[in-house]
């Protein structure tokens, strides 16, 4: 094993993290445990592309949201640069959230 092999899992684990400090102004769960994030990428030159999505396409933070992603996640040093891209598809819907965020929601 070389030098420059990074351990995406750990890194993927400390953007895990930085995202669940995140939350949906209008949800009192972070954005993470509401299922928002679809999938998160790291390519071995440290670029980290964050596959996401709103609870509603007209969500009022659909602007902010993914920057504060983005800024968050650039944050970390090991991070060279963070990409967000929005998708809608699959719709985001209450069955992606998390045990966590459906019991704090109530919802169990």
């Amino acid at each position: 094993m070389s030098d420059t092999t990074i351990d995406v899992n750990a890194l993927g684990e400390k953007i895990v993290n930085v995202i669940k400090t995140i939350y949906d102004p209008e949800i009192p769960v972070d954005i993470y445990e509401l299922g928002l994030i679809y999938d998160v990428f790291v390519n071995e030159d440290y670029d980290v592309k964050i596959l996401m999505t709103l609870t509603t396409p007209n969500c009022p933070v659909a602007e902010t949201l993914p920057l504060e992603v983005e800024e968050k996640v650039k944050s970390l040093n090991e991070v060279k640069s963070a990409e967000v891209e929005i998708t809608f598809d699959p719709p985001w819907s209450q069955d992606l959230m998390s045990e966590e965020a459906k019991l704090e929601l109530g919802m169990l």
